[in-house]
């Protein structure tokens, strides 16, 4: 965010050079075209009052409207911006008309129009006078250039905002991220470890798959899932060793069928998506007196991932369990609304005996 806030504002500062460097340009150009340069009083009349018009503006973009109106001291901007426009005036005629000297042909044609107006007074309607008419064009530019500076500064404070609002939600993600590692329960490892010890006597080489297979398990947590994104391949291999971990401490009651998509999929996924549904189908589909069963799907197609978990729910379930299971799925809806908005669909439906999660995640819809 910082690198994009310093380009942002490099980007500002050359925008704001070269329009000064067009205005500056321009009439110069122009008066060394069309007057040969020779009168240079309209000249430099134009760049005191652009300097003027400066000053009101960058008072107004860099001071006033994220000091005063932008922190709701809008009756202190008014008063101050008011009386910024009436000095400027005052200071800018003075400049005017002491340190600009009119040429000799400019002062004929005044004294011109004067003696016209003087002569066909009756028959010319009266006319304000014409330091009026300049106060009038002076306040009119003024306000239009404290509006232009004003609507810029609220435009960039709600690009702050925003931009300010995308860390936050980023910030978030990364918290629920880490807030899924620890979902998964530290009792499923030691469950885990307390199997592996048991099979070492009976079948070393099944208790050495389980253990490659929980390191790869731990590996996965701890590192690969720190990224923003995972492969999809990645995630169905975490929940694979997931499963066959916990089907070390699965009876014979207990039925469960998995069905993950087999060729290889490159489609990018957010870590630890799936893994809150599968846990929370073993905690609660698990029963040591009776028959039980869990079932875990996925399919891929046409850039749409849907998932399906459906299990009994056991009667030796624990209460604390089931607090923690909520909190879990809790987390994942979360997660689903920040990362795939309008893009899934998320239906949970709990029945006396079973319970069923169906998600449907369409990727295209994300990405664009």
């Amino acid at each position: 965010m910082t690198i994009l806030a310093n380009q942002g504002k490099r980007i500002n500062t050359i925008l704001h050079i070269t329009a000064w460097t067009i205005i500056i340009i321009i009439p110069l150009y122009l008066s060394n075209v069309f007057n040969g340069g020779g009168d240079q009083h309209r000249l430099y009349e134009f760049y005191i009052r652009g300097f003027s018009a400066a000053i009101i503006f960058y008072l107004n973009y860099l001071w006033l409207v994220p000091g005063y109106f932008l922190q709701n001291k809008k009756a202190k901007y008014a008063i101050i911006i008011t009386g910024i426009i009436i000095i400027n005036y005052f200071l800018s005629t003075y400049f005017i008309d002491n340190f600009i000297h009119i040429s000799a042909e400019e002062q004929r044609i005044r004294e011109a129009m004067l003696k016209i107006i003087e002569q066909n007074k009756e028959s010319i309607p009266p006319m304000p006078p014409i330091s009026a008419f300049k106060f009038f064009n002076h306040l009119l530019v003024s306000v239009l250039i404290s509006g232009f500076a004003l609507g810029l500064g609220v435009m960039e404070k709600l690009k702050e905002n925003e931009e300010k609002q995308k860390e936050l939600e980023k910030e978030k993600l990364n918290s629920e991220l880490a807030f899924l590692k620890n979902q998964v329960s530290p009792h499923f490892f030691f469950n885990t470890l307390n199997n592996i010890y048991s099979l070492i006597g009976i079948n070393t080489e099944e208790a050495q798959n389980a253990v490659l297979k929980l390191s790869k398990l731990m590996r996965y947590l701890l590192y690969e899932s720190e990224q923003g994104e995972s492969k999809l391949n990645d995630e169905i291999n975490f929940m694979t060793h997931y499963i066959d971990l916990m089907k070390l401490r699965l009876s014979d009651k207990v039925k469960l069928s998995v069905s993950f998509p087999e060729t290889a999929i490159s489609t990018s996924v957010p870590p630890l998506l799936f893994i809150p549904f599968i846990e929370n189908a073993f905690k609660h589909g698990i029963s040591y007196r009776e028959h039980s069963f869990i079932d875990i799907q996925m399919t891929v197609s046409d850039n749409q991932i849907s998932f399906q978990t459906r299990n009994s729910i056991g009667t030796s379930s624990q209460s604390g369990d089931g607090q923690h299971s909520g909190i879990g799925l809790e987390n994942v809806k979360k997660r689903l609304n920040l990362l795939f908005p309008n893009a899934h669909d998320l239906q949970i439906q709990q029945m006396p005996n079973v319970f069923s999660v169906q998600l449907r995640l369409d990727l295209k819809t994300t990405k664009q």
